[in-house]
C-alpha cells in the first residue's frame, strides 16, 4: 500500500513582523524562495521531478499576491515545467499544503511534492487582504445576527468558558519563552532553521524569544482587546489576554518535501517521518478558535490510537487560552506539548505556521526517541487541522 513520507523539512528564523523587524528588507517571494531552496540543495533531490509546490499564505495581496508559490518556485531556481499553487486555510494554510501533498502522493496524482508556506506581516499587515470590505455576505450574516467576533474576542471567551486565570496564561506564556530559549541554547533548532543573509547581516535566529520573560514581567501587561462594546455584549469576559500570552507578528517562512517510501528508496532519499494520519473539522464560528479539540478526537480516531500513544504534541499558540483549553479538554500532559516552545515565543507567521510546527514536530519526535506525533492548529472562521506523524 503506498504511503506519504516525509524526507526534510527546513524553515527561516522567524522575525518580528514590523518595519525594523530583521527579515523585513526581505522580500516575501525571496524569503519564501529560500526556504525551498534550502530544502531541495539539502534533500539533494532533482528539482526536475518535483510534481507540484503547495503553499499556504494568508495575506493573499500585494507582495504575497498573484499565486505567490509560483514566483517563490521560479525564485528558487526550480524549473519552469514545475507547477505550483497557493492555498489559505488562514492560520492552517501550510498545515494543509501538507495534507494535500501526502494525499497526492497517497492518491498516486504526485512522486514527489513540496508543501510550503511563508508570511511576512511586515510587508502584508494582517487583515489587510479584506481592504475593509464586507467578507462574509449577507447571508452569513443573518444566519449569526449577534456578529462574528474578532480573533483577540474568541480567546477571551475561551479563557472565560474553561475558567482560566491571568496567571494560568502568563505562565504558560513564560515558558513558552523559556523553552523555545532553551532549544535554542541546546541546538535543538539547528537542524530546523536556515540561516539567511539580509544585507551585510547574516539572520540565524527566532527575533521574538526572549529569555528573560518572566510570569512578574508579563503581568504588568495591559488587556490587549478590551473595548466597552465587547465588554457590554460579554460580560462573563475577565480580560485577561495580553500581547504577552499571545503569539506576535511575524515574517518567516518554512517547507517539506514529500514523497513515498517507493520513491524515497528509488531516489536514494532516506526519510525522516510518515505521515499518518490527517483530519480537518469545521467548529464554531464565534469561539472560533476551539476545533483542535475536535480535531485532535477526530485524528486520533482515524489513526486508531490514544492520546496516551503520542509522544510529542505540537498545539499552535495563537492564544495561551487556546492550548490550555485544549489541554483541559484533552487530558494532555503539558510535558509533551510544544517541548521546543511554541509560537508565544518563537513566533506565528500565519501562512507558514503549519509547516513550521512541522520541522519541529518531526525534530522533536527525533531528540526525544518519540514515536508518534501530533499536530493541530486553530483557525480563523472555527476550523482547525490535525495531524499524526511516525517517526521513522
Amino acid at each position: 500500500m503506498k504511503d506519504a513520507v516525509i524526507v526534510d523539512a527546513v524553515r527561516t528564523p522567524i522575525g518580528k513582523g514590523r518595519a525594523t523587524g530583521t527579515l523585513a528588507g526581505v522580500h516575501p517571494v525571496d524569503l519564501h524562495a529560500h526556504a525551498i531552496r534550502a530544502l531541495v540543495d539539502r534533500t539533494g533531490i532533482d528539482p526536475a521531478l518535483i510534481d507540484d509546490v503547495i503553499s499556504g499564505a494568508v495575506g493573499q495581496i500585494g507582495e504575497q499576491s498573484g499565486n505567490t508559490a509560483r514566483w517563490a518556485a521560479l525564485a528558487a531556481g526550480l524549473p519552469e515545467s514545475v507547477p505550483a499553487v497557493t492555498i489559505d486555510r488562514q492560520c492552517g494554510s501550510s498545515q494543509q499544503a501538507i495534507h494535500f501533498a501526502a494525499q497526492g502522493v497517497l492518491a498516486g496524482a504526485y512522486d514527489v511534492a513540496i508543501a510550503s508556506g511563508v508570511e511576512s506581516m511586515s510587508h502584508v499587515p494582517i487583515g489587510s487582504q479584506r481592504d475593509g470590505r464586507d467578507f462574509i455576505g449577507t447571508q452569513v450574516a443573518t444566519r449569526y445576527p449577534d456578529g462574528l467576533v474578532p480573533q483577540g474576542i474568541s480567546a477571551e471567551l475561551i479563557a472565560a468558558r474553561w475558567g482560566l486565570t491571568r496567571e494560568q496564561l502568563d505562565t504558560f506564556a513564560a515558558t513558552s519563552h523559556q523553552r523555545a530559549a532553551a532549544a535554542w541554547a541546546d541546538g535543538r533548532f539547528d537542524r530546523d532553521v536556515v540561516p539567511l543573509k539580509v544585507g551585510a547581516d547574516e539572520v540565524r535566529m527566532d527575533e521574538s524569544v526572549r529569555p528573560s520573560t518572566t510570569v512578574d514581567v508579563l503581568a504588568g501587561l495591559k488587556p490587549a482587546f478590551y473595548d466597552d462594546y465587547w465588554a457590554e455584549r460579554f460580560p462573563q469576559i475577565g480580560w485577561h489576554v495580553t500581547a504577552g500570552n499571545s503569539s506576535p507578528i511575524n515574517d518567516g517562512a518554512a517547507a517539506v518535501l514529500i514523497t513515498s517510501s517507493e520513491t524515497a528508496q528509488r531516489l536514494g532519499l532516506k526519510p525522516r517521518a510518515r505521515l499518518h494520519s490527517f483530519a480537518v473539522v469545521g467548529d464554531d464560528p464565534v469561539l472560533m478558535l476551539t476545533g483542535v479539540i475536535p480535531a485532535t478526537a477526530k485524528v486520533l480516531d482515524r489513526a486508531g490510537l490514544a492520546l496516551s500513544d503520542i509522544d510529542a504534541f505540537e498545539v499552535n499558540e495563537a492564544f495561551a487560552s487556546v492550548v490550555l483549553a485544549w489541554q483541559a479538554e484533552t487530558g494532555a500532559d503539558l510535558a509533551k506539548v510544544n517541548v521546543n516552545g511554541g509560537a508565544t515565543a518563537i513566533g506565528h507567521p500565519l501562512g507558514a505556521s503549519g509547516a513550521r510546527l512541522m520541522t519541529t514536530l518531526v525534530s522533536v519526535l527525533e531528540q526525544t526517541g518519540g514515536r508518534y506525533g501530533l499536530q493541530t492548529m486553530c483557525e480563523a472562521g472555527g476550523l482547525a487541522n490535525a495531524t499524526i506523524i511516525e517517526r521513522l
